[in-house]
């Protein structure tokens, strides 16, 4: 592959996965096969250190503009924002005009830009992606949706809004996500090759996101897999992960409590649950296959040379199961919608699965916590960048690196410029000293990063963490952890170190006051708030349904006492 001084506008390819957890791919210890992605890993760096938002829409703000998601306007997803910070200082769930996205500056710089996925940053004409700088775009509006059809799939939706460039746009018949999504991109790319402009294609699955679905055929392959339950999982992950020099030797796994006790379960409990995960990895697999597709297309255009790829993860694993939260509306809701739990069709059309937080454990293994939580397993996501401006190769870097040194590492490989005075600068640094063997971190020991979202927040600073994460995984204290030593976030040096303890948390308190963070309200919890959400977007109709019901349950009782008095 040419250097980067050989290939001053390289091709970029973003892709970003949703919910995978940080051992979920195979260059990642994973038993999932990724062929594609372990490919690139092996023309580029893994980072073993990467950290990004524990929820989907902030951290898609922050990789797309390298601005803090409390400064970019989406500091929480809008379907999880409480009343008391919705439109107050930034708090919009949509993204800021006082942000420039990294495909504005590469359109400025000569690019082709492109975007296919899912969006979520806003769907209002004047935040669509045609109008944040993406020259062509078939996007999905929504935090996500079925994978087999154009179909809501949480009650608070009533369609799911799927747009191309500006316009509606109807899915075809025969559609499942991750094939699509590569459909597009390959379409868009190939519609102006030739030019002689480079291109960026921006491609966000909705891997694996809920409902997890997969077709059968990748489904079969895991069939006999997960059969040990996921206490087992997590612990196979744990080893493969220390082994493959993922994490420290001395990394000290976790039981969560949220894990529920495989053994206890009955039989056909076990059957179902260890089905649900074999969907979750077909659904892996199926996405690297099509990302393998877009690769080889590449190929054969001549362009894979000149292409720099970035691959990594939107949050940890998903834990949430609706079913559970919302009860019996969501199950009737379901109904209505036409989705099923059947066993014997999991993950195939119809069909709505979650892995639940007893597998999402397992998939973040050996970090603790997993999606809308600060610990480890919720931000910390596998990453890879391989390709042209990438000198090293195969290798592991874990330096501390964060979702916002995206933008700044794009704009040095391709030339571009930061954005003018007038918008906020991208706040994290190029990656490229890493890239080319220069260094071996990008952050000083005496530099911090901030983190907050619903509640739950961290500060980093060197090898340490302090963190504190809200019921109900968490205990609402905070907590400090050396990472590197201790990525499993098992060994508390609050008391131990306490000089440290207080200057980290003054600092973490210099954040909240320079990026204007809000505090939730008492007993927040963000799945809590999506289902009140839920409720409110659509208390017409949920009204109408409860008068419906009363009404016939009114007749219905009449009717028995007059066939009683008969």
């Amino acid at each position: 592959m040419p250097s980067v001084s050989e290939a001053a506008t390289p091709n970029i390819v973003l892709i970003l996965a949703d919910d995978l957890g940080f051992t979920d791919i195979q260059p990642f210890a994973s038993e999932i096969s990724t062929p594609s992605l372990a490919a690139l890993a092996e023309n580029g760096v893994r980072f073993t250190n990467h950290h990004v938002a524990a929820s989907c829409a902030p951290t898609r703000a922050m990789l797309l503009t390298g601005v803090d998601s409390h400064l970019n306007g989406v500091p929480n997803i809008p379907e999880a924002m409480p009343p008391s910070q919705l439109g107050r200082n930034g708090y919009d769930g949509v993204l800021s005009h006082q942000v420039q996205t990294v495909a504005t500056l590469l359109r400025d710089r000569g690019y082709h830009t492109y975007v296919s996925g899912k969006w979520h940053l806003g769907k209002d004409p004047s935040r669509l992606p045609n109008q944040r700088g993406f020259e062509r775009s078939v996007i999905l509006a929504e935090s996500g949706a079925d994978n087999w059809s154009q179909r809501p799939y949480l009650p608070m939706y009533r369609t799911a809004n799927w747009y191309k460039d500006d316009q509606p746009h109807q899915l075809p018949e025969e559609f499942y996500s991750s094939e699509y999504i590569v459909d597009q991109a390959i379409e868009q790319i190939d519609s102006q090759h030739g030019d002689g402009q480079a291109f960026f294609s921006y491609l966000a699955f909705q891997a694996v996101h809920i409902p997890v679905q997969a077709p059968a055929e990748y489904r079969a392959m895991y069939e006999a897999q997960y059969q040990q339950g996921w206490s087992a999982l997590r612990q196979q992950r744990y080893r493969a992960a220390v082994a493959a020099g993922l994490v420290s030797s001395s990394t000290t796994l976790l039981e969560m409590d949220s894990t529920d006790d495989w053994d206890a379960l009955t039989e056909d409990e076990q059957r179902d649950w260890a089905r649900r995960m074999a969907v979750y990895a077909g659904m892996v697999q199926a996405m690297d296959h099509h990302i393998g597709r877009l690769v080889e297309y590449l190929k054969s255009i001549g362009e894979y040379d000149n292409t720099v790829f970035v691959f990594m993860s939107d949050n940890g694993p998903e834990p949430a199961d609706p079913v559970g939260q919302f009860g019996l509306p969501f199950v009737l809701w379901m109904k209505a919608m036409g989705y099923n739990t059947d066993y014997e069709t999991l993950g195939e059309p119809d069909s709505y699965v979650v892995i639940g937080s007893s597998f999402a454990s397992a998939a973040a293994s050996p970090l603790s916590y997993y999606k809308y939580y600060a610990g480890e397993g919720g931000l910390r996501v596998p990453m890879i960048i391989a390709g042209a401006g990438v000198e090293l190769r195969g290798q592991l870097s874990s330096a501390l690196t964060h979702v916002t040194d995206i933008v700044p590492t794009l704009l040095e490989l391709s030339g571009a410029s930061m954005p003018s005075a007038q918008y906020r600068q991208p706040t994290g640094k190029s990656l490229l000293p890493l890239l080319l063997g220069r260094d071996d971190r990008v952050r000083q020991e005496h530099e911090t990063l901030g983190y907050e979202l619903g509640g739950n927040a961290a500060l980093f600073k060197g090898d340490y963490k302090l963190v504190k994460n809200l019921p109900p995984a968490g205990d609402g204290h905070w907590h400090l952890y050396n990472i590197v030593d201790d990525p499993g976030e098992s060994l508390d040096l609050a008391a131990s170190l306490p000089e440290r303890f207080t200057e980290m948390q003054a600092d973490y308190e210099d954040y909240v006051q320079r990026n204007g963070v809000l505090p939730v309200p008492d007993g927040y919890e963000q799945l809590r708030q999506v289902s009140r959400n839920s409720i409110m977007a659509r208390k017409a109709e949920w009204m109408s349904a409860l008068l419906v019901l009363f009404v016939l349950v009114y007749i219905g009782v009449r009717w028995r006492r007059k066939r009683a008095g008969a």
